[in-house]
This record gives C-alpha cells, structure tokens and sequence, in this order.
C-alpha cells in the first residue's frame, strides 16, 4: 500500500559520528554488524566512517561498500584531496555511493580554526565539490556550525553549492546551539532562497543534543521543508550525542496526523538495533530514554496500571510490539524445555543456528538454576553474549575471592591461556580490584581501566548483574562486556572479555583530528 505525506530519507551516522563517543570505538568485523542491522532496519543511507582518519578506518568502509546491498553507502570527507581519494578507495564496490564533504562556515570556525574569509571558502566549497562530482553522482555537502554561521553567507554558500552540482545538503547544528522556532526558520528560509531544496536537491538536518533538543529541531526543520534526517541509534555521537533515530521515527509515525509525513524504516527493528549498538559499543542506555529505554514501557502507578489493563492507549502511545517488543512476558525457569525457550528467543527478535541454539539454552539452563525466573533481559543478555565471536585467548579457569572485616580482599584467579593454566593471588582495595591485579599478573597486558560501570540487567535479589568496562593502552580502547548472578564473576568475564579483544583485533580507529559535523 502507497503510504501518504511526504517522505523523509533517514541518514544513520551510528557508524561515523556515534562511533566518536568517548569510549565507543569498534572494530571493522563489528561495524559490519551494526551495519547489516541497519540494512534490516531499512535506513536510506549509511555514513560508514570517515576512511582518512586511520587504514583500519578505510578497511571497515571498505567491508561495508561491498558487502551491503540496498542503502546508500556514505563516506565523510575533508576538503582535501587525499581525504576524498581515501573515500573513492574505500567506497569503490558500493552499489550507491555517496561522498559527503564539510567545510566551516561560521564566523568563529572561520576566524579561529581556518583563519580564511568568506570569499575563500566559497571557493574552496565550489572547486571541491566539482572536482569530486566527476567520481560520485551523490554528494553532500555540508556547511559546518550552519546554525551559528550569518544568514546571508549560509544562504551565499548553500547557493553556491547546488550551482557545483551538490545533490544533498545538510544544515548541521554542530554544536546543539539553536532552538526549534529559531531553526525552524533559518531551514524555511533557505527553502524560500533555494526553491529545488527538498526535492531535486535532497535538504538534510544534522543536529547535536547539547541543549537536548536534537530531535526537537530536527522535527522543526522537516515540517519547514527538509526531507532528510541524520541521526543514530540510541542518539549516542560527540559530546551530548545526536538526534535519536528512534525518536525521530517514532515521531514521525505516531504523528503523521501533524506532520503529513512518513519513513521507510521497519520499526520491528528498533529495539534489537538498540540493544546491539548498546552491546557493541558498551554504552548502556539510560533506564527512561524515550522509545527504547528500559522503563519506556513500564507503568508502576497503580491508576495507570488500571489504565492500561483496561485501554492500553489510556497511558500508552507506542505498542512495544511496533518496535519489536514482545509486549507482555513469559516466565521461563528451570523446568522449561528448549522448544519453549526457542520460540521466546524468536519472538524477542533473534534467530539463532543449531549450535548457538544450543549455546544459548545451556546458559539458560544455568541461569535458570540459579535463579527462580529468567525474563526476557536475561534470555537478551544471554543470546547477544553470543553476537560478538572473539577467540577466547584467555578464559577462566578457576576463581576464589575472600573478604573479611578489617582486611583487604584476597583473590585467587586462575586462567587458561592456549594449553597452559596459570595462577595468581592478590589483595586490593575491594574484591573487583583484588580480582583484576590477579589477572595483571598473569596476563601482563599493561592495559589501565578506565572505565567500570555496573547494572542490574532484570529486577528482584536474583537478578543478573551486567558489566561494561573499558581497558585502556597507548593509542587504543576496548570494551569488555560480562553479566552473572554473581557481580564478582561478571567483573572478571568483563575484563577477560576485554583482554581477548585486545589480543585478537588491530584497532580499528586512527588519531587524526576527528569529524565535528
């Protein structure tokens, strides 16, 4: 069935801008997965990378370009010529290609960070842009700070751009600055000026949550005219993040009354894109985020419990189920059967081989034995511990932690490496330090932790605990990820996980100056 209104083109940056969140870089086989997930998610365009900042960069852009079929393929580029070689090489086998350049526009960019004028960036935007356009039928260009930079040079410079043969351009709130009226206008205006915007020329939206109000201005501008959004999953990206695909998607959907328009993505998708952005890049998501937060359809008020039971609509304007929640949940314990568990993973979204199946409800089984309930985040935890294939260099073999009052904790760890099984023992400041000095002095990996962060991953004494840390070494930063009934035992799976990542993959991510649009 033709869906009515206007439609928006969805640009996902996961992989480019929220791949610069503190902390979040991915390897190139990882970037693939998110990847393809963004693929079954049905988004219009995928910004890859930015494959001038490092070869590991370039390679995961690369894998990208040749493997996916159906979305656009995007690359971020400088207006240097060796950056836009890099992206020719690294987009050379995508079925759509599309090359996106930025240049600072804004009086502060121009006066503190370029040191150059108006009439020299015009320039430079021009030449650039036709040279390029000789080896991409896409390109975008994008001014940034656009929302800080004066009206009439933006419009100058926009103008400037589609006579150089640009087929998109983006209007980037670099800096979350502006407010929804406020851009609103400034997107309307350029519309006014440039009456091919939205529709021969593609009109883009980039806008930064630093005032958090990223979704919010990004919907300014498509009810003024743009007709392409960029975002990520789960809004993560620099500083405060970007908009949140989800919300945008969800706005659109839930409101098409208002805004008389429409995406193509497949929203079952939603929440298992989520939770794989989430595990990949170990960045957990806020307990109230807006569509795919933990609690986002919870009710605990007594009224809106009644509520709901009686009229879901009455508290509820999404059904999880459009999203790809289950929407209710099945108790699953210790006497149930694999057939059982098998349709309850398949109803969360997942669809396992025989021998991760397998994998997956002997964990089950184990998890079931020690506690009463396994719900629906545990059976989550357990499959996507299978998502991320890295060789267990070092796997534990055995592990005693003592604590008494008055001392310091003692740990005992014993770990397998290759065919040879090493121990240790350390006291430390608590049982997870004395833990992680014991593996140290095994593994002697140099690694620093700089980060450690601890949730429950279901509710009740029984529930799981998950684990997010990151390990540190020169020029490079992994995380490791481990849940168990027992926090000491998630802590050491973490860090093991951790270290095997160190020991299987190059880093994937260069220290060149890093994309601010």
């Amino acid at each position: 069935m033709k869906k009515k209104g206007r439609k928006i083109y969805i640009f996902d940056t996961t992989l480019r801008d929220g791949e610069q969140s503190p902390g979040a870089s991915l390897t190139p086989e990882e970037k693939l997965k998110i990847a393809k997930q963004l693929e079954r998610l049905n988004v219009d365009v995928i910004e890859a990378g930015f494959p001038a900042s490092s070869p590991g960069e370039l390679h995961a852009v690369q894998l990208i370009a040749e493997t996916l079929l159906k979305p656009v393929i995007c690359a971020l580029s400088r207006m240097l010529p060796q950056d836009i070689d890099a992206c020719r090489r690294a987009l050379e086998k995508a079925r759509r290609k599309r090359l996106h350049v930025f240049l600072a526009t804004s009086q502060i960019h121009r006066q503190y960070k370029l040191r150059k004028g108006k009439k020299e960036i015009l320039k430079m935007a021009v030449e650039c842009i036709r040279a390029a356009r000789k080896d991409f039928d896409e390109l975008e260009f994008s001014p940034e700070d656009a929302s800080r930079t004066e009206p009439k040079f933006l419009q100058d410079v926009v103008r400037a751009a589609i006579d150089a043969g640009a087929t998109s351009v983006n209007i980037p709130d670099t800096v979350g600055y502006t407010v929804p009226a406020e851009f609103g206008d400034l997107i309307a205006t350029l519309v006014r000026k440039n009456p091919e915007l939205g529709k021969k020329v593609v009109l883009s939206v980039h806008c930064h949550n630093d005032l958090g109000l990223a979704t919010a201005n990004s919907l300014a501008a498509v009810l003024a005219g743009a007709n392409q959004v960029e975002c990520t999953i789960n809004g993560i990206g620099e500083r405060a993040g970007n908009a949140s695909l989800e919300e945008i998607v969800m706005a659109i959907e839930i409101r098409k009354d208002f805004t008389n328009c429409y995406t193509d993505i497949k929203t079952r998708e939603i929440s298992k894109s989520s939770r794989l952005v989430s595990h990949l890049t170990g960045m957990v998501v806020q307990p109230n985020k807006a569509i795919v937060g933990r609690n986002a359809f919870w009710h605990e008020s007594g009224i809106h419990q009644d509520g709901v039971l009686k009229k879901r609509q009455t508290y509820e304007i999404i059904d999880p189920k459009k999203i790809g929640l289950a929407g209710n949940h099945l108790m699953l314990g210790k006497l149930s059967g694999r057939h059982a568990f098998h349709e309850r993973v398949k109803k969360l979204g997942f669809r396992l081989n025989d021998a991760e199946l397998t994998a997956a409800f002997r964990a089950f089984k184990q998890l079931a034995d020690k506690k009463k309930y396994v719900f629906d985040e545990d059976i989550e935890a357990i499959v996507e511990d299978l998502i991320v294939n890295i060789p267990e260099t070092w796997k534990l073999d055995y592990l005693r932690v003592v604590t008494e009052s008055g001392c310091p904790p003692q740990a005992e760890v014993k770990l397998q490496y290759k065919d040879r099984v090493q121990s240790s023992q350390s006291a430390g400041d608590g049982p997870v330090d004395a833990c992680y000095r014991a593996i140290e002095m095994i593994a002697k990996s140099g690694a620093s932790l700089a980060h450690y962060g601890l949730q429950s991953v279901t509710s009740g004494k029984d529930a799981q605990g998950e684990v997010v840390v990151k390990l540190q070494v020169p020029g490079r930063e992994v995380t490791g990820r481990g849940t168990s009934t027992d926090i000491i035992e998630a802590s050491v799976k973490a860090y093991l996980f951790a270290l095997n990542k160190l020991s299987a993959e190059p880093f994937s991510r260069g220290t060149s100056e890093p994309s601010p649009v």
